[in-house]
C-alpha cells in the first residue's frame, strides 16, 4: 500500500532523514520507534505531503505521491493524526471531527462516520459540545485521532499517540488502534512507547539519527538484544 524509498530531507543544513527505505502492506500495523530527534515525525510528515524531500520517492497504492501537495494526498486515503495533537482548541468536539471531513461531501455518510468516532470513544460523545480545549490530554488524543478517521483514511499515520497519557489511557489508545486496523485501516504507528508499539504491531523498523537500523517482525524485535537494552529497558 505504502512505499518509500531512499527518502532524503533536510531543513536547512540539517540532514534529517538518509536513505530511509520501508513499506507498509494493506491491513498491517507497522510501528517506526526510535529515539528523539530520530527523524520518526519528519517521515510521517514526509509522506503526508507536508516537508518536501531532497531526494526519494513515496507511493500509495502504486501512485507517486511524493511532490502532491498535503490535501490531495487527503484525498487519496491517507490521513495522520499529529503528534501534539494539535485540535482546534476553540471549537466544540463536533466541529473539530466536521473538519476532518473538510474535503467530503456526502453529509449523511459523514454524520454517520462521526457516529463510528463517537461509539470508538464514548467520552467525546459525552464532550461533543465542549471546547476542544477543556478537554484532557487523553480526549484530545482521541479527538485527534476521530478528526484524522473523518476523512475515511484506508492509511493512518499515527504519530506519538501515547505521549503524556497515563498508563490505563495508554492501553486504551492501543486498545482502540487495533480495533481501528481490524476494521480495514492500514497504520503507520510512530511511538516512543516501543514496548505497546511492538506488541500491537506486525513489523517494526528502528530509526536512529535518520537512518533506518533494523527492520524485522514486531515480535522478533520485542526479544532482540539491542533494541531491549535501546528501548525496552533492558
Amino acid at each position: 500500500m505504502l512505499t518509500v524509498e531512499d527518502l532524503d530531507v533536510y531543513y536547512g543544513a540539517v540532514h534529517a532523514l538518509k536513505g530511509v527505505t520501508l513499506k507498509a502492506d494493506a491491513g498491517e500495523i507497522v510501528t517506526l520507534i526510535g529515539a528523539n530527534g530520530a527523524g520518526k515525525t519528519t517521515l510521517l510528515r514526509t509522506i503526508s505531503g507536508l516537508v518536501p524531500p531532497r531526494a526519494g520517492r513515496v507511493t500509495f497504492e502504486g501512485r507517486d505521491i511524493t511532490r502532491m501537495p498535503a490535501h490531495e494526498i487527503v484525498g487519496l486515503g491517507v490521513s495522520q493524526s499529529p503528534e501534539g495533537r494539535l485540535v482546534f482548541a476553540n471549537l466544540t468536539v463536533e466541529d473539530n471531527l466536521d473538519l476532518g471531513a473538510y474535503r467530503r461531501k456526502d453529509r449523511a455518510a459523514i454524520k454517520s462516520d462521526a457516529d463510528a468516532v463517537y461509539r470508538l470513544f464514548q467520552r467525546l460523545l459525552e464532550r461533543r459540545r465542549q471546547t476542544a480545549g477543556t478537554l484532557s490530554g487523553g480526549e484530545q488524543q482521541m479527538l485527534a485521532i476521530g478528526r484524522a478517521l473523518m476523512s475515511r483514511p484506508r492509511l493512518l499515520l499515527l504519530d506519538e499517540p501515547s505521549l503524556g497519557l497515563a498508563p490505563l489511557l495508554v492501553r486504551e489508545i492501543f486498545r482502540t488502534i487495533q480495533e481501528i486496523n481490524r476494521g480495514g485501516v492500514t497504520v503507520l504507528l510512530v511511538e516512543q512507547n516501543a514496548h505497546m508499539a511492538l506488541s500491537v504491531a506486525g513489523r517494526g523498523y528502528v530509526l536512529e539519527t535518520g537512518r533506518v537500523q533494523l527492520e524485522d517482525a514486531a515480535a522478533r524485535l520485542l526479544v532482540n538484544d539491542e533494541v531491549r537494552k535501546a528501548y525496552l529497558g533492558g
